[in-house]
């Protein structure tokens, strides 16, 4: 049986169950609001929820790809008890999970979120470009015009910064010095491109597209600035050999069997990297290069 782990209404999720109910595939999916608690019956471990149960060896792949598997810690009065529980109920759970991710798997849990600053450094050990960046509080040493500003941490959206209002944060040119310091800020240099490129990594292939970003003003600098009434080309692209191998590489070490890789191609010819989303989007490239990765992954599980 498949584990599907995921929030509500995820709509990469409901894609791929259509393809399981199509090849008639044994599945259980996790929704964000369930709770577990950890069972025994004929000396086997099952959980159960108000919504469903499933046996630990019933399992036979996983498939996580959001939200996470929640699971109810007893309370106990005694605060030593209490906390010689929590311990206990700790090991068991960590049991649990472990044993559901050493069972066939697309992405995991357990390193769903990765730090971008380590993820640069195993790309340069793996032998891929990577635009020169830096950390700094201060604008002293940036190039102006030449340098640009991302977020340190993986999600660039704010939910609910204001009233009914979620923001994003954009990578961003920078075009003059700020007179104060501020909070500790990732800078990296800014490179001039031919293109984009977005690849999806399933099990060490490669599946990518070219995104013609730079004619465009609005989308010049971050591609996700969607321009809706003249919308960016969008075409297959096959990447060097070469640089596939190295991206196998990084994922094998980073542990990671899945996730989007960003790229850049310079006007020079050098494929530079910028950072991978474990969970990431693939619909958009999948419909339009006609990879059909619902189907590959429903295939895979």
């Amino acid at each position: 049986m498949i584990l599907i782990i995921s929030n509500n209404n995820e709509r990469t999720t409901l894609k791929v169950i259509q393809w399981l109910l199509d090849m008639k595939k044994d599945f259980i999916r996790i929704h964000e609001d369930e709770v577990f608690e950890i069972k025994t019956e004929n000396k086997q471990v099952f959980l159960k929820s108000d919504r469903s149960s499933f046996f630990l060896d019933d399992i036979t792949s996983v498939w996580y790809r959001r939200g996470r598997l929640k699971i109810k810690r007893l309370k106990y009065d005694n605060a030593s008890v209490n906390a010689h529980m929590n311990e206990v109920q700790h090991w068991l759970e960590d049991y649990v999970r472990k044993t559901l991710e050493s069972k066939k798997h697309i992405n995991k849990e357990s390193n769903s979120d990765i730090n971008k600053l380590l993820v640069l450094e195993q790309a340069k050990k793996a032998g891929l470009e990577v635009p020169e960046y830096f950390l700094a509080d201060n604008t002293e040493q940036v190039s102006l015009h030449k340098t640009i500003i991302k977020t340190i941490g993986g999600n660039p959206i704010l939910d609910d910064i204001d009233t009914d209002l979620n923001g994003i944060m954009y990578t961003t040119t920078i075009h003059h010095k700020e007179k104060t310091d501020f909070f500790i800020t990732f800078f990296q240099e800014q490179i001039d491109k031919e293109f984009e490129i977005r690849t999806f990594y399933l099990n060490g292939k490669c599946y990518s597209m070219a995104i013609f970003s730079q004619n465009d003003k609005q989308t010049k600098t971050d591609f996700r600035k969607y321009n809706f009434k003249k919308p960016n080309r969008n075409i297959p692209y096959i990447l060097p050999s070469h640089i596939e191998e190295k991206i196998d590489v990084l994922m094998r070490t980073l542990d990671l069997n899945c996730g989007s890789l960003d790229f850049i191609k310079c006007k020079e010819g050098k494929f530079f990297f910028l950072e991978v989303n474990t969970i990431g989007q693939f619909l958009g490239l999948s419909n339009i290069c006609n990879y059909s990765l619902d189907k590959e992954i429903a295939e895979y599980l």
